[in-house]
């Protein structure tokens, strides 16, 4: 049996012609002469090396179509019918309302948040609703690497960024909204810093909380982007991007103006932390006058795991984030998204055994997210058992943005009288029909009717989200999310069980 997608994919729009497939090699198993080319291999012979990377982003998401053969579906969530633990409450007088969903993390400068929720590094599609929908709901949220790229307005001077107006539209976004609870975080990798995106944003944008990337794009490898000519080759590295071929080299601008020069390529640069330099570059971060330090890591080698989370330690990380197989949104290579990484519940275990040997030497955590994958409250309510209290929250990004895209879409819609089908029964206005609206206007009074359709379809989202684990933490007679553990999931595999075992 094989758990890779086969050569047809959302990533390149690539189709098998034959519903006969060869599952080994995901091609048809009948390939004729006559095929007019849709499937991987024949976009590749017309497209070459581009199609390594997806083709079809711009108004999409993209994230694995890989069957992993170990997920959360792999377990039932367990339940009890006596006590209660997590309240001070008789237990005649408990509902579901009374589950504590509030957390708090931080070292030194402590955040609160409403729910167990953060929303992952994005700059992209309906990024404004995305961040002000986290700021309702009262979560944490990240502006992703590479936001300059984002800023036709972008200002550089010898190399440095000097004005970066998209941060300012970006803070604008959240700020209006923030309630005490959460925090905007704004990510940068290893060009950012070069290019002096951290201390511009902290020092004319007012950010607060930085994120240091391990890894480029989504999940690992830096992103290699086409450019289309000589010029903007130039134009590229003259911005301080590392660009193949070199145009700066002569022989290289000979062969372009021959039609003899291959394609050129945008390099995003490798980070190179060791446990010296990003001491320091915290200790750089923290004088200018950020509060907070995140480390956001993939499911590299083992041994990087526990190391990253040993520099967390040392360094007075507040969170550390790890970000399994299964999820996206980024601009990874399509084979990247589907066969690199280890799969979010195995990333997670793995973390977790981690935490439990750091913590017998003495050493204080950081908080932990787990991100890659999730969309719905059990998948959430599993990630938070099996982390036994050592992951504090989960990631909801495409997801998330998703809610973002929709619940704009819909609300113009209606607004315009064309209401979709499925939701003309429940009334004719955005006031009959978001339902979650009244708990908006609980916080921010009656002038929470005019937010974004779209920040109000994040707000809810995450509110459902919260609402059913407090149902199946109100199952498990446990009042108080933090107190989740292994003991609430019951596995339906072996290989469940397996990871059940300490």
């Amino acid at each position: 049996m094989s758990y890779s997608p086969s050569l047809t994919s959302g990533f390149t729009s690539g189709r098998n012609s034959s519903k006969f497939i060869s599952p080994p090699s995901g091609m048809c198993s009948l390939c004729t002469e006559d095929c007019n080319g849709t499937c991987e291999i024949a976009l590749a012979a017309v497209l070459g090396s581009r199609t390594v990377y997806p083709i079809t982003t711009g108004n999409n998401q993209i994230a694995s179509e890989k069957n992993y053969p170990l997920d959360f579906s792999h377990f039932n969530i367990n339940g009890r019918a006596f006590g209660a633990v997590g309240t001070e409450k008789a237990l005649g007088e408990i509902t579901v309302f009374d589950v504590k969903l509030k957390t708090e993390y931080g070292i030194k400068n402590k955040i609160k948040m409403s729910l167990p929720l953060i929303l992952p590094a994005l700059i992209k599609l309906n990024w404004r609703d995305y961040f002000g929908g986290a700021a309702m709901a009262g979560v944490s949220c990240v502006v992703g690497e590479d936001a300059r790229n984002n800023d036709p307005n972008l200002v550089i001077e010898d190399g440095k960024i000097t004005g970066f107006p998209l941060l300012k539209e970006i803070m604008d976004s959240y700020a209006p909204y923030h309630r005490g609870y959460g925090q905007l975080i704004l990510q940068c990798n290893a060009d950012d810093n070069l290019m002096g995106v951290p201390e511009i944003a902290i020092e004319k944008y007012g950010y607060k909380a930085l994120e240091i990337k391990f890894g480029q794009a989504a999940k690992g490898v830096q992103p290699l982007k086409r450019l289309k000519n000589f010029e903007m080759a130039l134009e590229k590295q003259q911005q301080g991007c590392i660009v193949h071929p070199d145009p700066s080299d002569q022989s290289v601008k000979e062969a372009y103006e021959k039609g003899e020069c291959p394609s050129f390529y945008s390099c995003g640069r490798f980070p190179v932390w060791t446990e010296e330099n990003i001491k320091l570059h915290i200790n750089h971060l923290r004088d200018l006058g950020a509060e907070n330090i995140y480390f956001k890591m993939a499911g590299f080698d083992e041994a990087d795991l526990e190391r990253v989370l040993r520099m967390a330690c040392e360094n007075e990380v507040d969170m550390v984030t790890f970000d399994g197989a299964g999820g996206g949104s980024g601009y990874s290579p399509s084979k990247m998204m589907n066969e690199w990484s280890y799969p979010t519940i195995v990333l997670e275990k793995k973390v977790v055994d981690i935490c439990k040997k750091l913590e017998k030497e003495g050493v204080q955590l950081p908080a932990i997210t787990i991100t890659g994958g999730f969309a719905s409250e059990d998948q959430v309510f599993k990630a938070l058992a099996l982390g036994e209290g050592y992951i504090t929250s989960v990631g909801l990004c495409r997801a998330a943005m998703a809610a973002a895209m929709t619940g704009k879409r819909i609300g113009e819609q209606i607004k315009l009288g064309n209401i979709p089908e499925l939701f003309e029964s429940f009334g004719s206005t955005v006031d009959e029909i978001y339902g979650d609206l009244p708990d908006l206007c609980s916080i921010y009074g009656k002038a929470a009717k005019d937010f974004s359709t779209g920040a109000i379809g994040v707000f809810s989202y995450l509110n459902k989200i919260g609402f059913g684990l407090q149902h199946f933490a109100a199952l498990n007679r446990k009042f108080d999310i933090s107190l989740l553990s292994c003991e609430d999931l019951i596995p339906l595999t072996m290989e469940g069980e397996k990871l059940l075992q300490s």
